[in-house]
């Protein structure tokens, strides 16, 4: 009776969120294309959407409309995406690891990723043969890769990976991979850039949204589409991961295979998403943890909510970036880490004493 119950909420909370969250991103997405230091009216938006995608010739002003149609549109779909990503990477992450401070830039995927990408666009690495997106991935998954070696040392020099020190190991190896790559990609740009470069690399790097065009949004979107569909196919897998790899094995799951590949799908999106706009953080450590004091910790809910969840933040975090001193445009890190830390720390104590 009680299975059936449970299912029976299931069924009805996906139903439930079948309408409400393309409502919810929708009215983001109009947010994000709407406000800025030029206010445009909702309606003009929708008669620009309608010339541009069925043919219709409402009258517009031609500069709302490029600034609709060519900026803010493409900008805040990339937001979106880029919060989806980050934050799924995030409950992916603190799931496999049983780590609630797991999230891709504590792992070192992020700075990984930066510097692959910034080796690949600065210093030329693949000679032209590999993309920035290649690079970033190829940059995460080695970073990594570094963290996982750290971890797995630190693990056998304390009773075989058991305890609090092996509970904490992988973060701090994340947390010395992260400071690695981050000295690397300095490196790379103080030997290899421009003085114009290397300012405008590290704008980038602290989280850019403003180069952002729509050939961008036809890599973002795959991404952060195929994250979801893997996070979702694998909702009950990450429940038994949260009680560890022997009991995930005890249900019948190929621990190995199912953790290596979710662990490079989110290695995959989160390199796109940092290639496309720099290493944002954050998103993956906060948004998890805010969700599941809402939802509850079971995957079914977790994942489509934090989903959701991160594609909102990450465009108001791109509409505040944009208003909050006037004439200028923060890198939406910067809003990110003003929003996320005290936030996280809010989680902390709350955490604490309950």
């Amino acid at each position: 009776m009680s299975i059936a119950l449970t299912r029976a909420s299931s069924a009805h909370f996906g139903l439930r969120w079948l309408w409400i969250t393309p409502l919810v991103l929708v009215t983001a997405l109009i947010a994000g294309t709407a406000i800025g230091e030029t206010p445009i009216p909702v309606d003009t938006i929708v008669k620009v959407l309608a010339n541009q995608l069925i043919g219709t010739d409402y009258p517009v002003d031609r500069i709302d409309a490029g600034i609709i149609w060519n900026y803010r549109l493409s900008r805040a779909v990339v937001a979106a995406c880029c919060g989806t990503s980050l934050a799924l990477a995030g409950v992916v992450l603190q799931a496999l690891l049983r780590n609630p401070l797991a999230d891709p830039y504590l792992m070192g995927i992020s700075a990984g990723a930066s510097t692959g990408a910034v080796a690949v666009a600065v210093a030329g690495l693949g000679a032209g043969a590999l993309s920035l997106s290649l690079g970033a991935f190829v940059g995460a998954l080695l970073a990594f890769g570094i963290v996982v070696m750290l971890a797995h040392a630190a693990n056998s020099g304390v009773g075989g990976g058991r305890g609090v020190q092996a509970a904490g190991a992988i973060i701090l190896a994340g947390i010395a991979g992260s400071q690695l790559f981050n000295a690397l990609t300095a490196f790379i740009i103080t030997k290899s850039a421009s003085a114009e470069q290397a300012r405008g690399i590290m704008f980038w790097l602290m989280g850019n949204l403003s180069g952002v065009r729509w050939a961008d949004v036809t890599l973002a979107v795959p991404a952060a589409l195929f994250g979801l569909l893997v996070c979702l196919w694998h909702r009950r897998s990450l429940d038994a991961f949260t009680f560890g790899a022997d009991s995930a094995a005890s249900m019948g799951i190929a621990v190995r295979p199912v953790r290596g590949m979710l662990i490079i799908a989110m290695a995959l999106v989160t390199a796109v998403m940092v290639s496309i706009v720099g290493a944002i953080g954050f998103v993956g450590l906060v948004i998890p943890h805010a969700v599941r004091f809402i939802v509850g910790s079971r995957h079914t809910r977790l994942v489509p909510a934090t989903a959701l969840a991160g594609a909102v933040f990450l465009i108001g975090s791109d509409i505040l970036s944009r208003v909050l001193i006037s004439g200028q445009v923060l890198p939406i890190g910067v809003i990110t880490s003003l929003i996320g830390a005290p936030a996280f720390a809010l989680i902390l104590v709350r955490g604490k004493r309950s």
